[in-house]
């Protein structure tokens, strides 16, 4: 049974397979940068990064700074849970 998080990141991903959106999930499993968002996107020439959270729970700092690096050179990141899901879908209609 998927997880609360996973169930985020599916319906993300539902969203950006419907709009032919280039994505995937990177494995940092002590390979990778950690921090790096659940989902990276790109979406007619825009990177997006995309961390999945469940319920009420926050990026860490560590996410929070990744984010913040990616907006300072004019990507997309957003924090996408079960209530906020419609952000996502009116982000991408604006691109």
């Amino acid at each position: 049974m998927a997880t609360p998080e996973g169930k985020v990141k599916k319906k993300v991903k539902k969203i950006l397979d419907d709009l032919g959106a280039y994505h995937f999930s990177p494995m940092t499993a002590g390979f990778g940068r950690s921090g790096v968002p659940d989902i990276i996107v790109c979406y007619k020439g825009k990177f997006i990064g995309i961390e999945c959270k469940a319920g009420k729970n926050e990026p860490t700092l560590l996410q929070k700074h990744n984010m913040k690096q990616i907006m300072a050179q004019k990507g997309l990141a957003i924090v996408i849970n079960e209530d906020n899901i419609e952000e996502l879908i009116m982000l991408i209609s604006k691109i």
